[in-house]
């Protein structure tokens, strides 16, 4: 198989270029210690590929996909007992967790981990001895793992990409202005017809201040909603787009294109049964059967929503040695590039890919299933109920 799971023989690439950029200390004594090869220079650039056609035959079946969140212990015994402590960074969203190595999870616990992420969102563990190797592994007990045909990653070890903004400047400049592609809100791989899951990122180099990740809740941002317009939106599809362009071999001359899937707007986790809204500024083009200035203005007032309530977001400050694990299907993020690209920040990263988008108008939201509707909610949920048996009357 060919690195990025294309068939070479067939599929027309670029060349990438060699990479001369030194490695931090800390990423090079990790990567050593893991037994990466770096003789042959870091890291290992994959053959990109040129045209649109190549790129959506990469996973362009339907493949099935068990959640492992959805087989586990609901009470997540076996992992909260084993921790040393357990701490919830905000009350909607963000757990960090002490005392255990994720090398060293048993099935159960990572099956349990894998649902407390849909929970929470996003899960936190500092002071982290693990290697590529075994970020990999951790990550196929999620999903397939997703092996990107644009991005470096670490040699030897496939499906393992590495995060380094000095490298990804060299490219694309960033400044205080224009910082990098990550520092705007986005969620990862929305083009995929079965698009990520979780993503586990270890940072094992960090400025020593800035360089925070914020991630928002897609539970929080559908509950912020009223109930009539989440009547209005529930069921409804949007396109979504790659991060990167490609060339049409039916018609290069009309310049690049993007990969495009429709999926719903809403859609339910499979582990925890609720509701989420799904957009993202980068990479949400259009709902499908509105116009243009329709899709425009709802899509932008959703953006919103997710994005300017603080509460239904966490700002996280990295430590070296750090993982982070969150649920793509859930949540949208954002790399703060405060630190101005004056210090090294390096890190590998595996996301692993999931079930195909769906929506059940049946499913309940967050705060309903748990129980935390205040009177407000209760009333208006009511009012909704009544109007929508007038309507069916």
């Amino acid at each position: 198989m060919a690195p990025a799971a294309i068939d070479t023989s067939i599929v027309d690439t670029i060349e990438p270029k060699k990479d001369t950029l030194a490695l931090p200390e800390p990423a090079r004594q990790r990567l050593i210690k893991s037994g990466v090869d770096l003789s042959n220079g870091y890291p290992y650039r994959p053959l990109v590929p040129l045209y649109l056609q190549d790129v959506y035959s990469i996973r362009n079946a339907e493949r099935i996909h068990e959640d492992a969140g959805a087989r586990a212990d609901k009470f997540k015994r076996n992992l909260l007992s084993a921790a040393t402590r357990v701490t919830d960074l905000t009350t909607h969203i963000g757990t960090e967790i002490e005392g255990l190595q994720l090398k060293d999870l048993t099935p159960e616990q990572r099956d349990e981990l894998a649902l407390l992420i849909a929970e929470r969102s996003v899960v936190f563990f500092r002071d982290q001895d693990i290697t590529p190797q075994q970020q990999k592994e951790l990550g196929e007990w999620f999903g397939e793992v997703e092996v990107h045909p644009q991005v470096p990653q670490v040699p030897g070890v496939l499906g393992v990409t590495v995060i380094w903004p000095d490298l990804q400047a060299q490219d694309f400049p960033a400044n205080f202005r224009n910082p990098g592609g990550a520092s705007r809100w986005h969620t990862d791989l929305v083009h995929e017809r079965q698009p990520a899951g979780i993503t586990h990122l270890h940072n094992d180099t960090v400025p020593p201040v800035g360089g925070d990740t914020l991630w928002a809740s897609g539970y929080g941002a559908y509950e912020k909603l009223s109930p009539e317009f989440r009547n209005f939106i529930d069921g409804k599809q949007a396109v979504y787009r790659s991060a990167h362009a490609y060339l049409d071999r039916e018609n290069p001359s009309a310049g690049p294109k993007f990969v495009e899937r429709i999926h719903p707007l809403v859609r339910v986790h499979p582990a925890t049964g609720w509701k989420a809204l799904w957009v993202n500024r980068a990479m949400t083009l259009r709902i499908v059967g509105l116009d243009k200035a329709e899709s425009d203005l709802i899509l932008n007032y959703l953006y919103d929503v997710y994005e300017k309530n603080s509460d239904i977001q966490v700002r996280f400050r990295w430590t070296a040695g750090t993982s982070a694990l969150w649920d793509n299907r859930i949540t949208i993020h954002s790399a703060s590039w405060d630190y101005g690209g004056r210090h090294p920040r390096h890190g590998t990263r595996v996301t692993s890919l999931a079930e195909a988008p769906y929506f059940d108008s049946k499913a309940p939201t967050r705060r309903q299933a748990l129980g935390l509707l205040d009177d407000e909610e209760k009333r208006e949920l009511g009012f909704t109920a009544e109007r929508v048996g007038e309507h069916l009357l």
